[in-house]
């Protein structure tokens, strides 16, 4: 057995309140929790590149190496920002288990809507932080009235995760563009006879009725209870 301590992943240990073992010398003029909240504050205002050790020490007053006295690494960094942003996971009041799913995916869509940076972090792996680990307990309790088993609801879990998150993205790209209801009906004025002309007939049946640009909303409905629905089918396999 190797004598050398385990190295645990950046941020774990101070996330859920280990602290490192403090060295003598001045006592800190900073805090793990300012350098957070200032992490948290530049992802809102703008964007998740912002949010690094140099814009953050700057803004503090403080030099770049000063801040490696409280995280270790921008890793380490971005782990406690994120696992703060999130927050812990609402108590879902819904009855049932697809009540129970369906609020869980709106109160992410929610988070995504306040802080659409979150959707910018990297995924290094299944969540260990407190906060993030909350909202995968959240669902599991909502799920274990399914009757499947530990592992079918832990892929239900990463099924409805990752349609989250797809959806927030997609909703947040929508919303940048440059695109208003006039310059689509002129698109679609464009369009129509060349489809038509085309090899197009579905598509062409689409723009004529006007169902090519139903409300983003829509989609969410119809993508998630197809999930559900799916779901469901494996229930009633058991």
């Amino acid at each position: 057995m190797s004598d050398e301590p385990v190295r645990l992943p950046a941020g774990l240990a101070l996330s859920w309140g280990v602290q490192p073992v403090q060295r003598r010398g001045p006592k800190p003029a900073l805090s793990v929790q300012q350098i957070v909240a200032t992490g948290i504050e530049f992802g809102d205002s703008q964007g998740f590149e912002a949010i690094s050790l140099q814009k953050i020490a700057a803004h503090l007053g403080v030099s770049t190496n000063a801040m490696y006295r409280y995280v270790s690494s921008k890793d380490e960094l971005i782990v406690l920002v994120t696992e703060t942003a999130w927050g812990r996971a609402p108590r879902l009041t819904a009855e049932g288990w697809r009540e129970g799913a369906q609020a869980w995916v709106h109160a992410q869509l929610e988070r995504y809507s306040e802080r659409p940076w979150l959707l910018d972090v990297p995924i290094r792996g299944a969540p260990m932080t407190p906060n993030l680990l909350s909202w995968v307990e959240v669902l599991l309790q909502v799920l274990d009235d399914t009757g499947l088993s530990q592992h079918d609801n832990l892929g239900c879990v990463l099924l409805l995760d990752g349609f989250v998150r797809s959806y927030a993205n997609l909703a947040r790209q929508l919303e940048a563009s440059d695109a208003t209801p006039v310059q689509a009906e002129e698109v679609g004025a464009f369009l129509v006879p060349r489809l038509a002309a085309g090899d197009y007939p579905m598509l062409t049946a689409l723009y004529t009725n006007q169902e090519y640009e139903d409300g983003l909303d829509d989609d969410l409905d119809f993508g998630l209870n197809r999930i559900l629905d799916g779901i469901q089918v494996l229930i009633d396999r058991r």
